[in-house]
């Protein structure tokens, strides 16, 4: 008997040990991209001194490979299987993490990224699709919810894991971390998760019938309008992400100290996922969403206007700011996982090919939208906290368009 077949004989995990797995395989992103923070400036005096704000594209140009990759991964794993599909790609992360581990130039680490992005949607997507074999609507919702708060408490700790190893044996080790956690993630995944699409239920691989299972996906109004509201949502986080640590450094001279606030930041956030888990039950998808997105805009609004009235580098600035990025931060664990389980609820053995079509189409947007705004970024906070606002403004405007899908 196959190892594969060993763990389907043991029957499906416990939920206690099926969101520590599944979070495990989700905070495949965040550590590939948090854990890179504490290296900007290193990157900057040594592959891109002329233009420090190249730096940010190590971040984005990871996002672009993720959001080209989902378009594949789901469709894949409605073929083959969600495991061989997640082991395959974490092949494939693997492979590019070693690249960028070697590359003497940034476009070569650009290029690395962007092929550590592909492998890295493996376990972002086909993970959402295990959950979805297992679990629909609010249930599904409340699960992601608490998968969220799991992964999540992971940033508190990658940017320190990332300075630890940058001091201890310089910046490229990084990458070799990364192929230690995902090699640990896939056994796990192999020795223990059952495999949850039967081969009964899987859909050829084929461009006609794919081609077909993405234009009923996308026919979906529901669909269409979730993917718009991500694009903007996840275009906020984008910026943040790759504009945090120059801000800490440039704005406030805090670099030093960066690691520790951003694991503030992430543990204040953190809980963003238990709230969500807590009301999502009463106040349904929806409206937690449109909670969320209100809260964020005002608290944008009153950031920008602030900060307009107190020195850069003061403490009163910093404060705004601080707060500011944790209610973006926030946000996301009040919207990511409802928006995904409004939007899977209807397409059952399509699970996998929707969430290829969801992730990849916001992703590449969202890539579109946030990679300027941070280039933007000029020595102040303004233009950051003004891009991201009209972002809000613009995610929040769809979700009232879309009317009321949740039941």
């Amino acid at each position: 008997m196959s190892l594969s077949e060993r763990a389907a004989a043991g029957g499906k995990l416990s939920r206690t040990e099926f969101t520590a797995l599944m979070a495990m395989l989700f905070a495949t992103i965040a550590f590939s991209t948090d854990a890179m923070l504490p290296a900007m400036p290193t990157i900057v005096e040594e592959l891109t001194a002329d233009a420090p704000n190249r730096a940010q594209l190590i971040i984005t140009f990871f996002m672009l490979g993720m959001g080209i990759g989902t378009l594949v991964t789901g469709p894949l794993s409605d073929a083959y299987g969600r495991k061989p599909t997640i082991l395959a790609c974490a092949g494939l992360y693997i492979g590019g993490s070693l690249l960028a581990w070697a590359a003497p130039t940034l476009e070569l680490l650009l290029a690395a990224r962007v092929i550590q992005g592909l492998g890295a949607a493996g376990p972002r997507i086909v993970g959402l699709a295990i959950v979805r074999d297992q679990y629909a609507g609010r249930e599904m919702a409340r699960l992601v919810s608490f998968i969220f708060l799991v992964f999540s408490l992971f940033p508190a700790v990658a940017p320190l894991i990332g300075q630890g190893i940058i001091a201890a044996f310089g910046w490229r080790a990084i990458f070799l971390m990364f192929v230690l956690f995902i090699g640990v993630s896939s056994l796990w995944l192999l020795l223990r998760q059952p495999e949850t699409l039967p081969h009964e239920a899987r859909v050829p691989f084929r461009a006609g019938p794919l081609w077909q299972n993405v234009k009923t996906v996308i026919s979906d109004r529901t669909v269409r309008f979730t993917i718009a509201v991500q694009i903007f949502i996840f275009a906020q986080l984008l910026t943040i992400l790759s504009t945090t640590q120059p801000v800490f450094d440039e704005v406030f001279g805090k670099a030093d100290s960066f690691a520790l606030w951003f694991a503030v930041i992430a543990l204040c956030a953190s809980t963003s996922s238990f709230v969500n888990a807590r009301f999502v039950m009463t106040v349904g998808m929806r409206g937690m969403v449109i909670r969320a997105l209100v809260g964020v805009a005002l608290i944008s609004i009153s950031a920008l206007v602030i900060t307009q009235f107190t020195p850069q580098a003061s403490t009163a600035h910093f404060v705004v700011y601080l707060i500011w990025v944790i209610t973006l931060f926030y946000q996301m664990g009040l919207t990511m996982g409802n928006l995904n389980a409004l939007a899977l609820e209807p397409m059952g053995r399509l699970a996998g090919t929707a969430t290829s079509v969801i992730g990849s189409v916001s992703t590449a947007f969202a890539v579109a939208v946030g990679t300027p705004i941070g280039q933007f970024f000029d020595g102040t906070t303004t233009p950051l906290i003004l891009g991201c606002l009209i972002s809000g403004l613009i995610a929040l405007g769809i979700m009232l368009w879309m009317g009321n899908p949740d039941k």
